[in-house]
């Protein structure tokens, strides 16, 4: 059985001169020919849909032709776009939404909420059987959600300033009522109740606005990947659709051989994880999901791995994934890499390195020695993929 998988990235649009963030999705957006590309709920976000593949190595070759295809276009009109949870040169505004009625509505019913959803995400599809397998296999796959937060994690600024966290992402993000782990449902007719009665509530207005960090999609035969920050190098989104692809997989052999198991109902812990692998990224210690105790980072993904294995073997991904996540470990979280490199230079040093990383450069970056003031300079964001 293949198991198809798909993405969605978020892309930041950036001035390339200040590296500040601007709200002209529209323009790159008018620039780009085809399918694949479309708006979010704030001028400044734009979001890039791949097709649909069998192998971890077609998903790859997609994603990267479709941040190819933004950067030219962005480019054209002295922008860039960048893949990150937040970026470090952001500024508020209530005049920012993206057109539309539904958009507008969630302004007006979630105002400041709204206002600061200047935040992208990377969200993974795995095909599914059916839709109450779905539904079962969400509370599978919940407790091993974190750890993929964690490898995503890269938004540890704010409006200017460092947050403390390898994802503030995920704290804005918790705000939306919706938002936190799926809860466990005996089948779809269960799960679809309890929507219609969150928008029977009025806190919601219909089924897209189910913002838990898995669900079943509303309107493809898949199950959604949702908790992950938006990551600057691409390789991180395929290692991160590989784990839950094999996540996914193991969950459904489980439930036709009967071994689903039983939910306690106490999803407390889940919560906790989640903040705990969003503060630490993969440098501090997350909550491993056999024992519910602390552990280092490398240590639960590394046992995630090793339980995976037959199901990334099935799908053959063991060894790529192996070998990114190997990798992912060795480098650090894009949080840290982008701590980093502000420390020892400034924030603009940091929005250069999500547009290296973001466009396609390998390995870690050069560190030029800490100044107090950066010089007036042309940027290095400039000059587009092609130059």
């Amino acid at each position: 059985m293949t198991l198809r998988i798909g993405a969605e990235e978020e892309f930041h649009v950036l001035d390339v001169e200040s590296g500040r963030l601007v709200p002209r999705a529209r323009a790159v957006l008018d620039r780009l020919r085809g399918p694949g590309f479309t708006t979010e709920l704030q001028q400044s976000v734009v979001e890039a849909n791949s097709a649909v593949h069998d192998t971890l190595d077609a998903l790859l070759a997609d994603l990267a032709r479709s941040r190819r295809l933004l950067d030219t276009a962005a480019s054209s009109l002295g922008l860039v776009t960048v893949a990150a949870g937040t970026v470090p040169l952001a500024r508020v505004s209530s005049g920012n939404i993206t057109a539309g009625s539904r958009f507008r509505h969630m302004a007006d019913e979630y105002r400041r909420v709204a206002d600061e959803q200047l935040i992208c995400s990377a969200q993974v599809h795995v095909d599914i059987p059916d839709r109450d397998t779905a539904v079962r296999a969400m509370c599978l796959v919940a407790p091993w959600l974190p750890p993929l937060l964690a490898l995503s994690a890269s938004s540890p600024f704010w409006l200017g300033a460092d947050t403390g966290y390898a994802s503030w992402r995920t704290m804005l993000w918790q705000r939306w009522p919706t938002a936190g782990p799926p809860g466990c449902y005996a089948d779809a007719a269960a799960y679809d109740a309890a929507l219609e009665e969150l928008i029977r509530s009025g806190v919601i207005g219909d089924a897209g606005m189910i913002y838990h960090d898995v669900r079943p999609s509303a309107h493809q035969r898949t199950l959604e990947l949702r908790i992950c920050d938006a990551c600057p190098r691409v390789e991180t989104v395929v290692l991160v659709a590989g784990l839950f692809r094999a996540l996914v997989r193991d969950a459904c052999d489980r439930l036709a051989r009967g071994d689903g198991g039983r939910c306690d109902g106490h999803h407390e812990w889940l919560r906790a994880a989640t903040w705990r692998a969003a503060r630490s990224g993969l440098e501090g210690a997350l909550v491993d999901p056999v024992t519910r105790g602390a552990a280092p980072a490398p240590e639960v993904l590394r046992g995630m791995v090793a339980r995976l294995r037959p199901a990334l073997e099935a799908s053959g991904d063991w060894e790529a994934v192996h070998e990114l996540l190997t990798r992912a470990l060795a480098c650090g979280s894009a949080a840290h890499r982008l701590r980093r490199v502000a420390g020892d230079e400034d924030l603009l040093a940091s929005v250069d390195l999500l547009v290296a990383e973001t466009r396609g450069a390998a390995g870690p970056r050069p560190v030029a020695p800490a100044r107090p003031v950066r010089a007036p300079r042309p940027s290095p964001i400039a000059g587009g993929a092609g130059a």
